[in-house]
Formats: structure tokens, sequence, C-alpha cells
């Protein structure tokens, strides 16, 4: 069974998520704040991250480049009301980007994709850096 943390400072959308992801047969935690953000993934060892951008006390985009740098295996999916940032570079350094919606289709879909690209990318063995949902290739 699959692990999610779900870090978004508004309660009701962490619980909302939570509780559909969990229909889906995902163990969820989620955190409220980004101060929890680096002991939990030591500890808990999520299998994904779904991150809000707005976070009340910190720059969710710091937060991306702090998971990015200490666990850079772990697929973060950016879950963020703003349609804005798509065009954002900071944006690249995730894995997924989904619009909040009360729908939660597309984000389980992304949510599958993402998972299931990582389980292949860890079978085949592929070592070649991530960078947002680009493979990089090195010419030889």
């Amino acid at each position: 069974m699959k692990k999610i943390l779900v870090i978004d400072d508004q309660q009701c959308i962490r619980e909302l998520a939570s509780e559909e992801l969990i229909s889906e047969g995902y163990r969820v935690h989620s955190l409220g704040d980004a101060k929890s953000v680096r002991v939990n993934l030591r500890f808990s060892k999520p299998d994904l991250v779904l991150l809000d951008l707005y976070l009340d006390e910190a720059d969710g985009f710091g937060v991306l480049h702090d998971i990015k740098g200490q666990y850079p295996k772990i697929p973060v999916i950016i879950y963020t009301a703003y349609d804005s940032y798509r065009e954002d570079l900071r944006v690249s350094r995730g894995d997924g980007y989904v619009i909040k919606s009360m729908a939660f289709d597309e984000l389980k879909e992304k949510i599958a994709d993402v998972l299931a690209r990582q389980q292949a990318i860890e079978a085949t063995g592929d070592a070649r850096p991530s960078y947002g949902n680009r493979r990089v290739a090195f010419a030889s």
C-alpha cells in the first residue's frame, strides 16, 4: 500500500484529499505546516508528496526545493488553487501539477501516473535524473 503525504495549511483540504485518497487504497498522512515536513519525511518515508504552494508560514516552492534536495526520488505533485504557476520554472522541480477541485479525478489520475512511472523507473534501474516530467538524456 503506497503512502502519500499531504501538505496543505487548510484543514478542510487536507481532510477531503485524505478521504479521497484513502478510498483509493492509499495510506495518507497530512501536515498543516512546513516546519514538520523535514522530520516527517525522515520517519514516514512517503511514496509521494502532495504539496500546496500557499502555506501559512512558508513558501511552497521553498518546501519543494527542500524535499527534492534531501529526497530527490520522492515524487512531489504540486496541488494548488492557482493555474498561474504552470509556466513558472520552479514548478519543473515537481513531478506533476494539479489544480485543486472538488472533483478529485484529475488528482487521482496524476497520482496513479506518477507512482506508476516511479515504479517503472525503479524496476528498470533507470538512474537518469528526472527534472519535472522530463527525463534527461546524456550524450555519450
